[in-house]
């Protein structure tokens, strides 16, 4: 299963759209920041399902800010990451993903990519697919999982 890892587009739906065509993922999770262009990019790929969290410029949709998800066998924590402080540090989100026994925990809101495996959790910030033009991708396979930061190619 390769799963694509999106945050901060802030309108760019076209740099969305560009990360889905050059990954080809069977999954795709958008981190916030705006839940708009998520809502956008399902519309132009609809056979590809689709999970979100808001972020926090998604003021109309503030509830839920972290998501545990499972796929593939594998328990994902998603959030943007405003409402634990991960500008300062990813230490509380790293306790909240090791709270809910997920494998990945997966934030956004620095725009700045970020690829971490401790032995026991992978963390992955995607970056900006705006700013950076940077997405992550996720791959699961017969019970390994493999996290990659990747830049457009335009």
């Amino acid at each position: 299963m390769r799963i694509l890892v999106l945050s901060d587009s802030h309108g760019a739906v076209e740099a969305c759209r560009l990360a889905v065509e050059q990954s080809a993922p069977d999954q795709i999770l958008h981190l916030g920041d705006c839940v708009r262009d998520a809502e956008r990019l399902h519309a132009l790929f609809p056979a590809i399902p689709l999970t979100g969290v808001p972020g926090n410029c998604d003021w109309a949709d503030a509830d839920n800010p972290e998501r545990l998800i499972e796929l593939g066998g594998v328990r994902i924590l998603m959030m943007h990451g405003h409402t634990r402080g991960v500008k300062s540090s990813a230490m509380n989100a790293c306790y909240a993903a090791r709270e809910c026994g997920a494998q990945i925990l997966l934030f956004g809101h620095t725009h700045r990519p970020l690829v971490d495996w401790d032995g026991t959790l992978w963390v992955m910030n995607p970056g900006s697919i705006r700013d950076r033009r940077t997405y992550g991708v996720i791959t699961l396979e017969c019970g390994k999982i493999d996290c990659a930061a990747q830049t457009l190619t335009l």
